[in-house]
């Protein structure tokens, strides 16, 4: 099939385009610039270029998203420039890529996420909304981010399901040349941690003398996290583990 993706440069783009293109499919990849081999300009913050990216695709990835910026520039009104944009005569399944959770942990960026899956529920489009535990890449991240020297401080009881982008981008493939669930989907890590458990298996790797610390967290943002609203209760899993991603991570330089 003929299929766009949109976020084609992003963490989980780069990993999902070659096995798109590995099943079968051409492949295009939509930036603002365009650029490389198979890269077409779309921009979904103004439109520019948005139709003529979208022509004739029978599949669209949207993966995009502006977790830094504006998301509701870019993933809310940038997505429902996407649905009047598609070829509605050629477009046979729109895949969204969301995040386990945005129905009810209280960020500003989930609520944008939640907005953008309802702009595409109200569209009649032939859509799966596939929500997505956190990457183990981001976690790695935002570990190292919060250690302060020899403490690692973490959010106390808060449960979570990291899983692999690679694990992710082969459920995409295989979600994409699958019938349109109608509606929202999960997928997610083989296990649920807790974050002082994930950290202190961090810290045996990657920082040895790091004691973790785990304090409470006041308010609705803790309370959803505490009671697991980033685990996925249903759908399809992952299959590297947490432990199997640090033992096959080297080091940052």
């Amino acid at each position: 099939m003929d299929v766009l993706v949109t976020g084609a440069t992003g963490r989980l783009g780069r990993r999902l385009v070659p096995r798109l293109s590995e099943a079968g499919h051409s492949v295009r990849r939509m930036s603002r610039r365009g650029t490389g081999p198979g890269g077409v300009r779309g921009d979904l913050a103004t439109g520019f270029d948005l139709a003529h990216a979208l022509a004739g695709a029978e599949v669209v990835v949207h993966a995009a998203s502006d977790p830094r910026g504006n998301p509701w520039e870019v993933d809310v009104a940038g997505t429902r420039r996407l649905v009047e944009a598609v070829d509605r005569d050629r477009l046979r399944h729109l895949v969204h890529v969301s995040i386990v959770g945005i129905d009810r942990i209280p960020l500003d960026y989930y609520r944008a996420k939640y907005a953008a899956e309802q702009v595409l529920l109200a569209s009649r489009l032939p859509v799966t909304l596939v929500r997505v535990t956190q990457f183990h890449e981001f976690a790695d991240e935002l570990l190292e981010t919060a250690r302060r020297g020899p403490l690692l401080p973490v959010p106390m009881g808060w449960r979570v399901s990291p899983v692999d982008v690679d694990d992710a981008a082969a459920h995409l493939v295989s979600l994409a040349s699958a019938e349109p669930a109608g509606g929202v989907v999960e997928f997610g890590g083989p296990e649920e941690h807790s974050v002082g458990d994930l950290a202190r298996a961090w810290a045996a790797v990657r920082a040895p003398s790091a004691r973790v610390l785990s304090t409470p967290v006041p308010g609705r943002l803790g309370a959803a996290m505490r009671d697991g609203a980033a685990v996925p209760g249903r759908g399809a899993r992952g299959s590297v583990t947490w432990a199997q991603y640090l033992a096959g991570t080297p080091l940052p330089a």
